[in-house]
């Protein structure tokens, strides 16, 4: 949504533009989300730093080249601590780890009545495929 003041045209026709480049791709780009800026309780950050953005990057390239596992959730595929390069990261705990993955079911929930706002207001042409994934997440949630 951080996007809709910027965009030249309508946005669902922008969604209708990238579904339909999608479907020409023989081999459509991976997409990976990465939220380096979750904070714990305390309000500290749980990724280490900019400087440790590498080990994410290697574990994406690794698993796009099939030679690391991942942990299927709600949301997509996520890194398992195995599976990451954790060494020499002082205090980088298997359950810090955990709290940097962890989903909370109510947050999306809550994120997705956003995602309905977006929708309605672009509803005349959204693409339906957009309806039909969001829903799906609501069943996965």
């Amino acid at each position: 949504m951080a996007m809709l003041p910027f965009c030249g045209y309508n946005m669902g026709r922008y969604f209708r533009h990238w579904l339909d480049m999608r479907k020409r791709l023989a081999e459509p780009p991976r997409i990976f989300h990465v939220n380096w800026f979750r904070k714990d309780e305390a309000g500290q950050y749980l990724w280490p730093g900019f400087g440790e953005n590498m080990r994410v990057l290697k574990w994406i390239l690794d698993r796009c080249d099939g030679r690391t596992g991942a942990v299927e959730t709600a949301l997509g595929w996520v890194p398992r601590y195995e599976d990451f390069d954790t060494e020499g990261l002082k205090g980088f705990t298997r359950e810090r780890f955990e709290r940097l993955q962890r989903m909370d079911t109510e947050e999306w929930r809550r994120d997705l009545l956003a995602t309905d706002e977006l929708f309605m207001k672009l509803y005349t042409h959204l693409p339906k495929e957009m309806v039909f994934q969001e829903q799906l997440l609501v069943a996965r949630l």
